[in-house]
């Protein structure tokens, strides 16, 4: 990593000062490039302007946005450019944008490529899971030239998107004539640091030569990236649960039968307060390599490689609701919880991710006659996540002695809960380091590696004669897709000595206080390190092996298409028509191995542990199938500035990838829950029916105003199809339950386990809840667009608003405790960004508007609430090569509110902070 660093941090300060940098529209490889008009001037203005023309020439819907000058886009993030598209919202992780909604549809619903390519991703955190979706936070924006939206499928555009294909386009050295270049420096300011550097630095290049008469180009780009973070949460962990509590101790007269007629309750495992330091350092770098020995030939060797290492350090106050007692609201809601006879939870985590991602690219094209052009197209690339093995997530826990907290309560009826805690009981309280022992440690998390082979052959014929015939277009694709895991989990409660720990408590100063309520919380946080904890783990000779299970998935797709273009008139209106269908067949292979469960271990009060054989086992399943997928692209020229379209398609997307995993995994606990899961590589993609109508009207100054209208007619959502049956060990008799007549001396902790403490023939055989993830539904999903973007004259104003209406056939209904599906992400959106621009200054205003929206949906579900945000954006052109600029993020310091099934259910209020960038570039 270090020597990847020092490389990189050469080639930008090498570029800083001899310059660097290139810009210009892309198409995706794969798209047609006649779509595309292509606009070589610069500033907000020609940007809009530009990406005003694509969405007019395009055939089928789509979106773009182009960088307003040399290595900048709209915002100093991807994704957040991205989101001033209409009907593009985003997720927001440390307050940066990472991840991409479309038209109501998440993440894994949307395929992202790189200048036409399918890209690899990688995760090492298992709580974030194993995702196909790119995270936008790995790439930096000033390598980006623009980006398209493909929000109806085309016969020539790679599948795997039911919300949109986005193509992000980056430049090549026949791009431009000659020599460009560029080069940028500048200083992040995050107001929310506490440990770390308050201005992290960021520096990017690019430059571009051609030789021998324009028959050769190189171009190399780099840029290098620090951010140093923090971040106040106050929360839950584990969610909510249904009728969790004894009955007996939940008032329950307040709940209203007519909504809630079983009167179920909800109660919280804990709540808590967290505090987040996080490092981040990113770097970028590609080599770009064409060469045109003749003017039909024009071969292009590309190598693009990403650094990512994020560290993050966490500590956490809270406790643990036992016995919980509480008086419900109207919806079932215990507002007002309390346990006696308990005690406080003091945490520490520490999460480490590296992400090592490169990729090769070789592309050939050859005019072979004057009406026929053939390109070939391969890559190789791969995602790596922790490479070297290192843990992802390190976690440890102190406590008080069992029971010697006399009372701890928290009312959940505000913005966030009051908390109250009656330790008087301990001499010293419940912060003093002698009334506090240890109760474990964790470590878990990925080394995830995937990789994605493609290889692409594309023809286009043009009719060079009379006709409403203009082209076939015609091609094929072959995608091999491997992903391989190896997750490792250590788990153990632990008794240590504490005295070398560190142990100290914090005042919680401003902590969250943009939430109301923020001074009712705990009033204080502690501070140690869990690796620390964990050394002391290992020099006690308590550190336990870890328990391993590797999986992987191989997809292998080979696709063809063929599409016609005509362009005729009726009745004197000029008319666009793409007919295509594209053809796909997949097989799928998932494996895991894993140690085989030889009984359940009754290890703590609080558990109950597989215990498993040391001889790990392989289980392997298949899957395939095949799709076509259509589509219809139709647009009439009304009059010179108005057209209208209609477009038909129908687009997948495929299973998650842990979704197929064959492992079976278990989480248990005396006296329940007792749930498990396994994977089924068997899935069906989800399929989508896509119909759009729009009416468009455009000026020749970039103005332009649009309305559209979708409906989507979705097939095979995945949900989580639960059956309750028992779960069989390696000899084939079904796991019984050691903790329901516990024997003596059990629960035992120690790392060898206690005969007497594991399953035995006379114990109660377990029902597990099992969770296999199956094709369950259908759903409609349809909205309206409505986009509007005006220059006010030569005034050198202007403006851009857009506003997108989505809605379900079906949307969650929180007294249905049986909904397995529901659409996540599906939400309203907004946008609106004033502007003003002359030969020197360019200020932009912008503001983003998303409403709730359902995040995920597990036993439980969780709700995002609605979010706004305002960002600014200021240039002054010293002279023809030097700019100054500052940007703000999230001026007015809003907030992040999560819920589960209701609003008072709080999952996670967030606090961040503003963020400011200032710097200097230059163009040559």
């Amino acid at each position: 990593m270090s020597n990847t660093k020092f490389k990189l941090n050469a080639i930008c300060m090498a570029m800083l000062v001899s310059s660097a940098s290139v810009y210009a529209q892309q198409t995706p490889a794969n798209a047609d490039e006649s779509d595309v008009e292509v606009i070589n001037v610069t500033g907000i203005r020609s940007a809009l302007s530009k990406s005003a023309s694509i969405k007019q020439e395009s055939s089928g819907v789509v979106d773009a946005i182009s960088a307003e000058d040399i290595g900048k886009l709209p915002d100093t993030n991807l994704a957040e450019s991205l989101q001033r598209i209409s009907g593009v919202s985003i997720d927001r992780a440390n307050n940066e944008g990472n991840k991409v909604t479309v038209r109501g549809f998440g993440p894994d619903f949307n395929l992202v490529t790189l200048n036409g390519r399918q890209m690899p991703n990688s995760c090492a955190l298992q709580s974030a899971g194993v995702s196909r979706s790119f995270n936008f936070r790995e790439i930096a924006s000033e390598s980006v030239s623009g980006v398209s939206v493909f929000k109806t499928g085309k016969a020539n555009v790679a599948s795997g998107g039911i919300g949109a294909t986005i193509d992000i386009s980056t430049a090549k050295p026949f791009d431009y004539d000659g020599f460009k270049a560029f080069a940028s420096a500048k200083g992040v300011y995050d107001t929310s640091v506490e440990t770390g550097s308050n201005i992290t630095p960021e520096i990017s290049g690019m430059i571009s030569q051609t030789f021998a008469d324009g028959k050769f180009g190189v171009l190399l780009s780099a840029s290098h990236s620090e951010r140093d973070s923090g971040r106040d949460r106050v929360g839950t962990s584990s969610g909510w649960v249904r009728n969790r509590a004894n009955p007996d101790g939940v008032d329950a007269s307040a709940i209203n039968s007519t909504n809630n007629p079983t009167g179920a309750y909800w109660v919280p495992w804990t709540p808590e307060i967290e505090r987040f330091d996080t490092e981040r350092e990113r770097q970028n770098a590609q080599l770009v390599l064409q060469f045109a020995p003749n003017d039909r030939i024009e071969a292009t060797l590309d190598y693009t490689l990403s650094r990512f290492e994020e560290t993050s350090y966490t500590n956490k106050q809270a406790f643990w609701f036992d016995n919980p007692t509480g008086v419900a609201d109207e919806n079932g809601t215990l507002v007002n919880i309390s346990n006696v006879n308990d005690e406080l939870n003091f945490w520490a985590w520490e999460r480490y991710e590296k992400k090592e991602n490169d990729s090769i690219g070789f592309n050939l094209k050859w005019q072979a006659t004057e009406a026929l052009n053939l390109s070939f197209d391969i890559h190789d690339s791969t995602s790596h996540s922790n490479p070297d093995g290192q843990t992802a997530e390190t976690l440890a826990n102190l406590k008080n002695p069992p029971g010697s907290v006399s009372l701890i309560a928290a009312d959940f009826s505000g913005e966030i809960p009051s908390i109250t805690v009656d330790d008087s009981g301990l001499p010293g309280g419940a912060y003093n380091p002698d009334n506090i022992v240890s109760d474990l440690y964790q470590l878990r998390g990925y080394e995830m590696k995937n990789n994605i082979k493609q290889y692409q052959f594309n023809g286009k014929w043009d009719n060079l004669e009379d006709g409403a015939l203009a082209a076939i277009n015609f091609g094929v694709m072959y995608t091999d897709y491997q992903v391989d895991t190896y997750l490792s989990e250590r788990f153990s409660f632990v008794d240590i000595p504490l005295d070398d720990l560190g142990l100290t408590f914090s005042p919680l100063g401003n902590f969250a206080d943009q939430f109301s309520g923020a001074s009712n919380l705990f009033p204080f946080i502690p501070k140690y390190d869990a690796s620390r904890f964990v050394d002391i783990v290992k020099d006690q000779g308590l550190f336990l092996a870890p328990d391993v299970t590797t999986n992987g998935v191989n997809e292998e797709t080979t696709a063809l298409y063929v599409s016609f273009d005509f362009r005729t008139e009726f009745n004197h209106y000029p008319i666009d028509l793409n007919v295509g269908v594209r053809y796909e067949d997949t097989d799928v292979s998932a494996y895991s191995v894993q140690p085989g469960i030889i009984a359940l271990n009754y290890r703590h009060a609080e558990e109950l542990r597989p215990f498993f054989d040391t001889t790990a086992t392989a289980q392997e399943l298949d899957g395939s199938y095949t799709r076509i997928l259509p589509n219809l692209d139709f647009s009439m020229e009304l009059t010179e500035d108005v057209k209208t379209r209609f477009s038909y398609s129908r687009t997948l997307a495929r299973a998650g990838i842990s979704a197929m995993f064959p492992a079976t995994r278990i989480d248990a606990r005396p006296e329940g829950p007792f749930n498990a899961s396994q994977g089924n590589p068997n899935l069906l993609p989800i399929t989508s029916d896509n119909f759009d109508i729009s009416l468009e009207w455009y000026d020749n100054d970039g103005s332009y105003a649009s309305v559209g209208y979708f409906k989507k007619f979705v097939e095979n959502f995945i949900g989580a199809g639960v059956e309750q049956r028992a779960i069989n060990d390696v000899n084939g008799n079904p796991l019984r339950d050691p903790s329901i007549n516990p024997r003596p001396g059990c629960p035992d902790s120690s790392d060898t386990p206690n005969p007497d403490c594991l399953s035995q023939a006379s114990d109660p055989i377990v029902m597990f809840d099992v969770s296999t993830p199956d094709n369950l539904q259908n759903r409609e999903v349809d909205g309206w667009e409505f986009n509007a973007q005006y220059m006010f004259a030569d005034t050198g104003f202007g403006a851009v608003a857009n506003y997108t209406l989505v809605d379900s056939d079906e949307a969650f209904d929180p007294y249905d405790f049986d909904q397995t599906i529901a659409l996540t992400g599906l939400s309203d959106s907004g946008n609106l960004v004033g502007f003003y621009e002359n030969e020197k200054l360019q200020v932009r205003v912008a503001y983003n508007w998303r409403d709730e929206f359902l995040l995920a949906l597990g036993t439980e579900p969780t709700f995002t609430e609605a979010y706004g945000q305002w960002d600014l954006s200021v240039n002054y052109e010293i002279n023809e090569t030097f700019t100054v600029y500052v940007d703000g993020l999230n001026l007015t310091d809003e907030t992040v509110r999560r819920h589960g099934r209701f609003d008072q259910q709080l999952i996670s209020a967030e606090q961040y902070g503003p963020r400011f960038s200032f710097g200097i570039s230059g163009k040559w």
